[in-house]
């Protein structure tokens, strides 16, 4: 599984307040919550993000409650993969429970918006094609691709009945 896409940077500590606010967890209707993913973090993120992009983020995203509505609304953005050097574990397992790719590596320190990235979830190689620069990350294990293939836990779930 192969991605390539342009970075959105955040910081440490993004937590689930500011990837999808209180105030949209009225709905669980993806697209809504896409229209305001990140938004507290940074306002113009909702129209800026492309489908394929990439967020890259320090420490700990994700951190806070344990709502699934922040890794949905990321997924629902168009978000390909989210590069963190670190996860709040609740974040982690929703993450890969509704089918996002993410990847722990610290590349923060050295993106920058706009950058591209290519990300190789089997491998575990990430490049920096701006900088020239590769970056190591703990491959997603062939069952955890399987999941996000099938578009998370439950589709992956369904479709094993369903053979």
């Amino acid at each position: 599984m192969i991605i390539k896409g342009k970075v959105h940077k955040f910081g440490d500590d993004v937590n689930t307040d500011e990837i999808i606010p209180a105030r949209y967890l009225n709905t669980s209707d993806p697209k809504e919550l896409a229209a305001h993913v990140m938004e507290d973090a940074d306002p113009a993120f909702p129209a800026l993000v492309r489908p394929g992009d990439i967020i890259v983020a320090g420490k700990n995203f994700g951190c806070g409650s344990s709502r699934e509505h922040a890794p949905i609304a990321i997924k629902a953005a168009g978000v390909a993969c989210v590069v963190a050097e670190s996860f709040a574990r609740i974040f982690y397992r929703n993450a890969f429970n509704i089918g996002l790719t993410i990847m722990e590596c610290a590349v923060a320190a050295e993106a920058e918006n706009g950058h591209l990235l290519r990300v190789d979830a089997a491998t575990g190689k990430i490049a920096n094609l701006d900088l020239g620069r590769e970056y190591a990350a703990k491959p997603i294990p062939a069952f955890m691709q399987e999941l996000i293939a099938a578009g998370g836990l439950m589709e992956y779930v369904r479709k094993g009945l369903m053979k």
